[in-house]
C-alpha cells in the first residue's frame, strides 16, 4: 500500500461569529475531505510536544514520527537544506523574515506586504551586499522567507516569531540572550549568546536604515503599497541529526515532499524524502493546486510515500481574513484532494490517505495555538467509524480519539 499525507497548514481553527458559530472547516463546502472522513476513521491529535511553541517546523516534524527533544534545531536549518546550503559544524542558521513595521513601531505583517519571490531576492541581495561578512551570510528563499547564518554563532538565543505578534511593538521583542545555560554550552569555541543577540539586533537595525531607501519600497510606498522595511530573524540552529523515513519505516523505499515552503522541504531533506518543485507554488491562496495534485499522483507511480503541503490556509489565518481561509479550505477540497482522491481509487494498487493540519491558526487571534487537530485516514475497505464530516468538532468523536505525535503516524503506515 502507497501513502499520502495531505496536509492544510493551520488549517484548523475556532468558531467565528460571522460563519454563524461555525470554524471555516464547518462553514466550507469540502465534500471530498468529508467524503474520506465518511468513509475512512477520524480523530484528533496532538501535534505540539510539551515545552514547544507551536510553530510549523516542530508540528510538521512530530507529525512525520520524530522526537523534538532529539533531533529539533528551529527553522533555519531546515531552511538551509531547502535552498541547497549545506551547513558547516561552526553555522547557526536562522530563518530571516523580512516584515513590515508601522511607523508607530508596531509589527504591521510579518511577511512584508506579501513580497514575491523576485522582490525578496533583490532585497536580500542587497542586504548582503551592505551587511554580509566573513561572518555574516544573507541567503535569498522564497517570497519573505530567507536564511542568514551566522559562522559561529549561538543559537542560544531567544527571538520571537513575527507571526505571533501582530500589531504589537517590536522594540521588546528584539533578540536576547537564554538566562540559563549549561556550561557545555558556552564551550564549543562559539560567540556568546550575549554577542550573537548583539550582533543580530545590529543586523535588524541596520537593515532597517538600508531597507527604507531602497527603491523597490519606495515604489511600494508611492503605489499605496506597504513597504518591506525590516529584517527579523528567528528560530535558530545547528545542523540536525535525523533518521530518514526509510530507516524508521522499513516499507518506504522511496518518498517525495510537495511544498512552497523553505521548512518543509528542509524537513523532507532531513527526512530523506525528494524535493518536487512544481511551477507557479506561492505559498498563498493563488498557488497552483492543480500542478500540486498533479505531481502527487505522478510521485505516487512511482513512490510509497507523498508529504503534500499546502500552506494557503495558515497564511490567511495570519491575516485575519475568514473569507480567503474559507476560500482556501475550499480550493484544497476541490483542486487538490477530489483529483487525487479521484485519480488513486482507480489504481489496483491500494493508496492510504491521510488529511490534516498541522496546528490551528485561529483567524480571529491571527497566531499559531497548541491544541489538538482533526485528522482523517482512509483508503479502499477500511472500517469506517460514525463520523460523517470532516471537522474539529466531528472528529472529536472519531474511533482513534485522540493520538499524540508520533502515535499518527505509526497508526498510518500500519496500513
Amino acid at each position: 500500500m502507497k501513502h499520502i499525507i495531505i496536509l492544510g497548514d493551520g488549517m484548523s481553527d475556532h468558531p467565528v461569529a460571522t460563519l454563524g458559530g461555525k470554524t471555516p472547516l464547518q462553514y466550507a463546502d469540502i465534500p471530498a475531505i468529508d467524503r474520506i472522513a465518511r468513509e475512512g476513521r477520524t480523530g484528533l491529535l496532538s501535534t505540539v510536544p510539551d515545552g514547544f511553541a507551536p510553530g510549523s517546523e516542530v508540528a510538521n516534524t512530530a507529525i512525520l514520527g520524530y522526537d523534538l527533544n532529539d533531533v529539533y534545531e528551529g527553522r533555519g536549518p531546515l531552511e538551509a537544506a531547502s535552498i541547497g546550503y549545506e551547513m558547516e559544524p561552526d553555522d547557526m542558521a536562522i530563518r530571516c523574515n523580512i516584515i513590515t513595521l508601522s511607523p508607530e513601531g508596531n509589527i504591521a505583517n510579518h511577511h512584508g506586504g506579501h513580497l514575491t519571490t523576485e522582490e525578496g531576492a533583490t532585497l536580500i541581495k542587497y542586504l548582503d551586499e551592505h551587511l554580509g561578512s566573513d561572518r555574516v551570510r544573507f541567503i535569498t528563499g522564497i517570497q519573505y522567507r530567507h536564511l542568514l547564518v551566522i559562522k559561529g554563532g549561538n543559537k542560544h538565543v531567544i527571538c520571537t516569531p513575527p507571526h505571533d505578534h501582530p500589531g504589537e511593538p517590536w522594540r521588546p521583542l528584539l533578540v536576547a540572550p537564554e538566562s540559563r545555560l549549561a556550561p557545555e554550552d558556552t564551550e564549543d569555541g562559539r560567540m556568546t549568546p550575549e554577542e550573537t543577540a548583539d550582533l543580530l539586533n545590529s543586523l535588524i537595525l541596520k537593515s532597517q536604515q538600508l531597507l527604507s531607501i531602497h527603491p523597490l519600497n519606495r515604489d511600494r510606498v508611492s503605489q499605496g503599497r506597504v513597504p518591506a522595511n525590516s529584517i527579523w530573524p528567528w528560530s535558530p540552529g545547528y545542523r540536525p541529526r535525523m533518521q530518514t523515513l526509510q530507516e524508521m519505516f522499513p516499507q518506504i523505499h522511496k518518498g517525495a515532499v510537495i511544498s512552497a515552503v523553505d521548512l518543509i522541504r528542509g524537513i523532507g531533506h532531513y527526512a530523506g524524502l525528494r524535493n518536487i518543485i512544481v511551477p507557479g507554488v506561492t505559498g498563498l491562496a493563488d498557488t497552483n493546486y492543480e500542478g500540486k495534485a498533479q505531481a502527487a499522483i505522478e510521485a505516487l507511480r512511482t513512490d510509497d510515500f507523498v508529504f503534500l503541503h499546502v500552506e494557503a490556509t495558515d497564511e490567511a489565518g495570519h491575516d485575519g481574513d475568514i473569507d480567503l481561509k474559507v476560500r482556501a479550505i475550499e480550493y484544497l477540497d476541490h483542486r487538490i484532494v477530489r483529483p487525487i482522491l479521484a485519480e488513486v481509487e482507480k489504481w489496483d494498487e491500494p493508496v492510504c490517505i491521510a488529511i490534516l493540519p498541522d496546528h490551528a491558526t485561529p483567524v480571529e487571534k491571527r497566531i499559531h495555538v497548541a491544541e489538538p487537530v482533526p485528522f482523517a485516514i482512509w483508503h479502499k475497505g477500511i472500517e469506517p467509524d460514525a463520523v460523517a464530516s470532516y471537522s474539529e468538532e466531528s472528529c472529536a468523536a472519531g474511533s482513534y480519539s485522540t493520538l499524540h505525535l508520533a502515535e499518527f503516524i505509526r497508526e498510518f503506515m500500519k496500513y
